[in-house]
């Protein structure tokens, strides 16, 4: 697809520097480097700026909150790369600050709307949900936002080792973890995710998981399995959920979706058959959508359907359907 790498955390040819994670020499003068920079992470919200928070707050590494050291998940900060400029880039964690006395009260909901922000930080610099605002950053500062909130996840869930149970310790820059007691090695994981265009002549099928916002449908999607293709995962995830049997199958464009740490892999599918028989396990609903109604959904005209989510790749791949820009 030409303009795969368009959607949402699609890739910006951020410079992630590879080379320097195994060099704890150079990692500490990066560190120390006064153009360094560093983004911020709180409970899994980003740091971010602007009146609209359309930017990312990187800080420098001798800013008051950072000075004062990981408050986190993380022992130290995560190596993210460098910017155009040669600038060292890195991210941190202080989930420890309890931000007593401001609003919580979206915290962990489907949707977050609210915003904290740090008493040692300028005015509004607030940390935000990313799901939120992802569609108003830069790919580049999109890029950097979904790589520091996965990996930071990722350590949070992965603090001990899963072949001895020792607890582990990060190394190369935060991109692995490394067991003292049994040697064991383990980098961060990343879970692949069918996410399916069906169609099936001028319609497109469209589900919705039990828990979600009333109107909200979305493509089918599901986790490929082990010894599984693409294809097959495509095939074998629409029959489960709504008993439609697909035939050819090809790959569109993929989206790093850090919510935790999932890769999604856009696909076409043609369905054979209209006849649905939903999974009440998996889904709750499923529905053919023609080309009209998406367009209706799209302008919020819809009496039923809401737009896809901005900045999802569910939304990307319908837009393009609509527009036949699919090649």
């Amino acid at each position: 697809m030409k303009r795969a790498e368009q959607v949402t955390f699609g890739g910006s040819g951020l410079d992630r520097a590879g080379l320097l994670r195994s060099d704890a020499d150079k990692l500490a003068q990066a560190y120390r480097d006064p153009s360094a920079l560093c983004a911020l992470l709180w409970r899994g919200k980003l740091l971010v700026r602007g009146e609209a928070l359309d930017r990312l707050a990187l800080l420098p590494m001798n800013n008051k909150v950072l000075e004062q050291g990981p408050g986190g998940v993380v022992e130290t900060p995560v190596f993210l790369g460098k910017t155009d400029e040669g600038a060292p880039l890195f991210a941190m964690d202080i989930s420890d600050w309890s931000a007593e006395g401001l609003d919580m009260s979206g915290v962990g909901d489907f949707v977050d709307r609210s915003e904290q922000q740090h008493p040692d930080l300028p005015e509004g610099y607030v940390f935000a949900e990313l799901r939120r605002i992802m569609t108003r950053l830069s790919p580049r500062d999109a890029e950097l936002a979904a790589s520091a909130k996965a990996v930071i996840g990722w350590h949070e869930t992965h603090r001990f080792c899963a072949r001895c149970g020792a607890r582990s310790e990060m190394s190369q820059g935060g991109w692995q973890r490394s067991c003292p007691a049994c040697g064991g090695q383990h980098f961060p994981r990343t879970d692949p995710v069918v996410i399916m265009l069906i169609t099936h002549g001028n319609s497109v099928l469209m589900g919705r998981s039990p828990g979600w916002p009333e109107g909200m449908y979305s493509l089918l999607a599901g986790f490929v399995e082990p010894g599984e293709t693409l294809e097959a995962a495509v095939r074998r995830e629409v029959m489960e959920e709504a008993g439609v049997p697909v035939g050819e199958v090809r790959y569109l464009a993929s989206q790093p979706w850090p919510f935790p740490a999932s890769l999604m892999f856009g696909c076409a599918g043609e369905a054979l058959s209209r006849d649905i028989h939903i999974d009440p396990v998996e889904i709750e609903d499923a529905m053919w959508i023609t080309r009209t109604e998406m367009m209706q959904a799209f302008a919020g005209e819809h009496p039923k359907l809401l737009p896809a989510r901005k900045g999802a790749i569910a939304h990307f791949l319908l837009q393009h359907w609509l527009a036949d820009t699919l090649d």
